[in-house]
């Protein structure tokens, strides 16, 4: 026969949360392990990812590839998609074969991505890395998800996500900034030093212990011994998938997380192109900015001190993670999970309208203010009202359902963003298009290297690139893009409302069974 799945009855009632501090002296010290692990990889993962835009699209002078947006979004819809789906299916095998061997399996495969993408600089090198990379990110997840879960229990675990999500920005804040200064010397030095950082790891798991190991070990002998009978896992997943209750997170959560992905996939090329940041380091430090090499560090400065490197503005969002989730948290916990997954969405799409509607330095940091504050309502809410929901046997097979809203909206939006981005607003696009009113064929157009053209048109000219960055800004509709982004996140945080009164309507009825 097929034995149940052990625990008691999962309710997707929300349950009254432990204090702040109750809520910290509760975690386990497996849970602090996970989240070591989890900002070694992240510190590891967003120094390549964040300035993997920056270094498709620089041009090849600069040591980068010289390719456009487009092919940027190619890149990006692969990553995406092999990253997010992955983890549908290995999220069920994480269950089955243990959390420690797959974290270690992914650990390998993360590594040999980042070699090669400093090895092989070219589309297809980068485009190789990128998949190896996604397809260790994939197995990676569940695992350590699924471990949290364990570690943890309805009490305690909005608390016990936002400190995950905080420590996880740790490595998201520290990673880009690294990356910053390593690509001053060359950008394959970004790539070396990621496989460095994410061995790390491999001491982590000496320290690491598996919950309900020995259960899971005990049940795996009964399956061999033929007193349990097991379904397979392809039929397993099938059928938790046909949960409505899961069927429609899914849906509402696609849009969510196409708006969201936005944000880290395009920020970096709209800062680089149409904000200057001198006059925001110059407010702090007078005209000739600071020379204090720890403080150029800790803020992304360039390296004359005088600016802002466009990783460096995205990396406070990881600083105010870092330091405030806690209590961000800690207010969530106060709301119904729903009702701060709708506030935080609609936070993160105004923010997206700030975006699009300036580009002064000031603005923009409150434009990147509001977005962290919105992530950490939402976020790791997601995760947790997922986790909370799950059979107690399936809890990393849910968790790694989690990533097919993810799957769905950042697949999309790997390609459309960037798509849009090159169509409505690159400086780039726009300075090949405008260097046509100097004389230029298409052909002499095209024989300019890809990251290149605004160069030209600055040579042309004879203005200055502070000049002409603002001619082409006010000339074009460049926040467009921004504000069709918006209109998602604000559509999704509509959803959410009515989803929630939904699922607690069915909370006061029913009971799913584990």
């Amino acid at each position: 026969m097929e034995e149940p799945d052990a625990g008691q009855s999962t309710t997707i009632k929300d349950v009254k949360q432990l204090a702040l501090w109750s809520s910290l002296c509760s975690l386990s010290y497996v849970f602090w392990i996970c989240g070591g692990m989890e900002m070694i990889e992240r510190l590891a993962y967003y120094g390549a990812r964040m300035v993997s835009g920056l270094y498709a699209t620089d041009s090849a002078a600069n040591g980068g590839l010289g390719i456009t947006e487009t092919e940027l979004g190619t890149i990006f819809l692969v990553w995406a998609m092999v990253q997010t789906w992955v983890p549908v299916v290995t999220g069920g095998l994480s269950d089955r074969l243990g959390y420690k061997e797959t974290i270690f399996a992914s650990t390998v495969i993360k590594i040999i991505g980042y070699l090669c993408m400093a090895l092989f600089p070219t589309y297809w090198g980068f485009m190789s890395g990128a998949i190896i990379l996604a397809f260790g990110t994939g197995i990676f997840k569940p695992g350590i998800q699924g471990t949290i879960v364990k570690s943890t229990n309805r009490s305690n675990s909005s608390m016990a996500w936002g400190v995950f999500y905080q420590t996880v920005n740790i490595g998201g804040w520290i990673g880009p900034l690294i990356a910053v200064r390593l690509q001053i010397l060359a950008w394959d030095q970004v790539f070396y030093a990621c496989a460095l950082i994410i061995s790390v790891n491999f001491l982590f798991l000496l320290t690491y212990k598996e919950p309900d190991k020995q259960v899971r070990l005990e049940r795996q002998a009964k399956i061999k011994a033929g007193e349990i009978k097991e379904k397979p896992l392809w039929q397993e997943s099938l059928n938790e998938l046909k949960n409505p209750i899961l069927i429609w997170y899914i849906i509402i959560f696609s849009g969510f997380w196409f708006m969201l992905m936005f944000f880290w996939d395009v920020a970096p090329l709209y800062f680089r192109d149409w904000v200057d940041t001198a006059p925001l380091v110059s407010s702090w430090f007078g005209d000739n900015g600071t020379q204090n090499e720890t403080l150029k560090f800790l803020l992304g400065l360039s390296e004359d001190g005088r600016e802002i490197t466009p990783i460096g503005l995205i990396s406070y969002n990881g600083l105010l993670i870092m330091t405030v989730c806690f209590i961000v948290a800690g207010l969530s916990a106060k709301l119904k999970a729903m009702h701060s997954l709708a506030i935080g969405t609609m936070l993160t799409s105004s923010a997206l309208l700030i975006l699009g509607m300036f580009n002064l330095a000031w603005l923009i940091v409150i434009g990147i203010v509001t977005f962290s504050i919105g992530e950490m309502l939402s976020s790791p809410k997601s995760s947790e009202f997922l986790g909370n929901i799950a059979p107690a046997r399936k809890k990393a097979m849910y968790l790694g359902f989690s990533q097919m809203p993810i799957g769905i909206g950042w697949t999309l939006e790997g390609f459309i963003g960037p798509y849009l981005y090159g169509q409505w607003a690159s400086k780039e696009q726009i300075s090949r298009i405008v260097l046509k009113d100097f004389g230029l064929n298409n052909d002499q157009i095209s024989a300019i290297p890809g990251g290149e053209a605004f160069g030209k048109l600055i040579e042309l000219s004879g203005k200055s690139a502070s000049f002409l960055t603002t001619e082409l800004y006010s000339g074009n509709n460049i926040g467009l893009v921004w504000y069709f982004m918006a209109t998602v996140g604000i559509i999704s945080a509509v959803s959410m409302v009515f989803y929630g009164k939904w699922i607690y309507r069915i909370a006061n009825t029913q009971v799913i069974e584990d």
